[in-house]
């Protein structure tokens, strides 16, 4: 008897086809009609020949976000070692990402890569850092939006909703009523911070991130949104400011950062390291802590390079 728990993935191209099914899994496998609203398709160029031997196209399908479109397709009702298969066929350019069918049901699709090459609406939420403090030309998160409506301008947006002293408790408790009029594809979230520097024992409080992620992707996923963790960014403790009770130490940003990849990776959730570009070089933090224009720059454009 096979006790393999089951999956439901959304699936809008070659996964459909008879012969495929029967070269990765054996068999033509359970499915039903559905469809996905909110994207659209463009093509995809392939280039590993045996993606190629086995969809018999160099050319599949992949998924761009667009307001009004929708995309149909079917669920695949999948085993444990179905699911695996289907990852292992889907080349790098694609990766496993919840979505939320026209139905209301949620599912696995293979979506791309790069989590903001297919957005059009992006809301940004966190703390003075993805405000932009210390930067009068916005910091990293309005250098990404001009670069995104530029894109675009008929229909792309950019909305920051980030707060100075914000922690997650308050970007989870502040979200749900800031994201139905803006209809976002696409939640960037700046991770805690200000979570790791408040008053505390042991590491309980890395529980409560782990907390605020889930909940933060449960919202996103409401609103068929795709989550894009950002990982601290680096810090020098020596010139780290006090604010209030906070305290911000490099071991506890290390953990955070630590626990926001470990748990982005472990849920299927995006996760950029933002760590590295101002990695042991003082001169880019105004204060200890908030970058200067320059180390804005920086982190936009290893934004940039990572996820566009």
């Amino acid at each position: 008897m096979n006790t393999s728990r089951p999956h439901a993935l959304f699936s809008f191209g070659t996964l459909l086809d008879e012969r495929v099914q029967n070269k990765l899994f054996g068999r033509p496998v359970p499915s039903e009609p559905a469809a996905l609203a909110g994207y659209a398709t463009r093509p995809l160029r392939i280039t590993d020949p045996s993606v190629i031997a086995t969809s018999g196209l160099d050319v599949h399908l992949t998924l761009t976000r667009e307001i009004g479109a929708e995309v149909e397709g079917a669920i695949l009702h999948l085993t444990d070692a179905d699911l695996a298969a289907a990852d292992a066929y889907e080349v790098d350019d694609y990766v496993r990402r919840r979505v939320r069918l026209t139905s209301g049901e949620a599912a696995w699709a293979y979506v791309d890569a790069k989590p903001l090459r297919p957005a059009a609406r992006i809301v940004i939420a966190g703390d003075s850092i993805a405000y932009g403090r210390c930067d009068p030309d916005g910091g990293w998160a309005a250098r990404l939006a001009a670069a995104h409506i530029a894109a675009n301008e008929r229909d792309h947006r950019v909305f920051n909703v980030a707060i100075p002293g914000s922690s997650l408790d308050d970007v989870r408790e502040q979200l749900p009523a800031l994201l139905p009029f803006r209809l976002p594809d696409t939640l960037i979230v700046g991770a805690g911070i200000n979570d790791s520097a408040r008053p505390h024992s042991g590491d309980g409080w890395l529980a409560d991130v782990a907390d605020n992620l889930a909940a933060l992707g449960r919202t996103a996923l409401k609103h068929n949104a795709r989550l894009v963790v950002l990982g601290p960014t680096w810090l020098d403790e020596a010139r780290a400011p006090v604010f209030g009770e906070l305290r911000f130490t490099l071991a506890r940003a290390e953990a955070l950062r630590e626990l926001t990849r470990a748990w982005c990776a472990e849920n299927h959730i995006d996760h950029v390291d933002m760590w590295e570009p101002l990695r042991d070089r003082p001169a880019l933090l105004a204060d200890g802590l908030h970058p200067t224009p320059d180390g804005h720059r920086a982190l936009s454009e290893h934004l940039t390079a990572l996820t566009s």
